[in-house]
């Protein structure tokens, strides 16, 4: 099954904050794959042979050889268990790796109104000039106690070594830093360091279509 080829279905904008969750994942652990985009404003997503490959219709969406997955998550934590071998992206620490997996699920579940204010356009197109609403604020004080509570060991990741915890969490940090949105000094200096790692420096300099 480790032989079996992987294949990546992302959108065309390269904006989804999971497609590049799953891409990021694949760098960190050197597995060769393909890149498929589908371009989500044009359905393509909805495409019947897409639709047999994702259970779910959504990008992001792995195929290793007649097997299919979609959900960031899902995806990530697939590939630690199938090549356990390669670059780990999760904690080894049980604990640990239970908390890192918190965090994702955590940022793809809650937090709405920064995910509806501070869409990826802001990361990877352009700023939002509309102020943040209170829901919002109120959300982003929820994000910065979190996060500066992970941080509180004063290490540069949130459990040690690098996970794609670590990943995550910066993108959605990221939707208010690079907004110029106000953000605690010390979790913009976590989320610019973890912008320049080589697998998700990767992702944004992908070359974009206009919107």
């Amino acid at each position: 099954m480790q032989d079996a080829k992987l294949r990546l279905y992302v959108d065309a904008q390269y904006a989804s904050p999971y497609a590049m969750s799953a891409f990021v994942a694949l760098k960190e652990k050197a597995l060769p794959f393909d890149l498929v985009t589908l371009d989500l404003g044009k359905q393509e997503n909805l495409r019947p042979d897409y639709a047999d490959t994702s259970l779910t219709r959504r990008v992001p969406t792995l195929l290793h050889g007649g097997f299919s997955l979609s959900e960031s998550s899902a995806i990530t934590e697939y590939l630690e268990d199938v090549f356990p071998g390669a670059n780990p992206v999760y904690p080894a620490d049980a604990q640990q790796k239970a908390r890192a997996r918190q965090v994702q699920a955590w940022l793809r579940s809650d937090l709405m109104p920064i995910r509806e204010e501070r869409t990826t356009v802001v990361v990877f197109y352009r700023p939002e000039k509309k102020p943040l609403s209170s829901a919002a604020l109120a959300a982003a004080q929820k994000l910065f106690a979190a996060a500066e509570s992970l941080l509180a060991h004063g290490q540069p990741n949130l459990f040690g070594k690098w996970s794609i915890a670590d990943a995550d969490l910066a993108l959605m940090l990221n939707r208010l830093v690079l907004n110029g949105d106000t953000v605690p000094q010390r979790l913009v200096e976590y989320a610019n360091r973890q912008w320049q790692r080589p697998s998700v420096q990767e992702w944004v300099g992908m070359k974009r279509p206009p919107l």
